[in-house]
């Protein structure tokens, strides 16, 4: 098992205060993060749905990449987008759908196949199984 962290640091109220994000295990970046960046223009911040739009991009593509090669069709490339709605939903706000597109390079592969093995990818992906609850779409071809 393995375990990652990150944490948040907020200041102020919802409105007018913002917070840093910092990526503790890897350390490989810190964030910073508003209410007003989140719901409105980014202005070169980010939100825990672009956070959760590369963590499902990025675990989508291996999980793709694994089921191919396990099918004895390696991918030369797989190019993974997410993009995560976020809006007002009843009395709130709330993730309200999450778009995956692929594409990817697999000499040797077929179409239907292909797309049977990126559905497949869909529903067993570690992300997409945590976000159970919220729709999940997938456009994926071979390029």
């Amino acid at each position: 098992m393995t375990e990652r962290a990150a944490t948040t640091v907020w200041s102020g109220d919802l409105a007018r205060g913002a917070g840093e994000v910092s990526l503790d295990t890897s350390k490989a970046a810190a964030f910073t993060v508003s209410f007003p960046s989140r719901a409105q223009e980014a202005n070169g911040q980010t939100s825990p749905e672009e956070l959760i739009a590369a963590a499902h991009s990025s675990c989508y593509s291996m999980q793709l990449s694994g089921l191919l090669g396990a099918n004895g069709t390696p991918p030369e490339r797989i190019e993974t987008s997410a993009v995560v709605s976020f809006g007002k939903k009843g009395d709130g706000f709330a993730i309200l759908g999450i778009a995956l597109t692929a594409r990817a390079s697999v000499p040797g592969l077929d179409g239907d196949k292909f797309g049977e093995i990126a559905e497949t990818a869909k529903r067993i992906c570690p992300v997409s199984a945590a976000l159970t609850g919220t729709e999940i779409t997938l456009d994926a071809a071979l390029s």
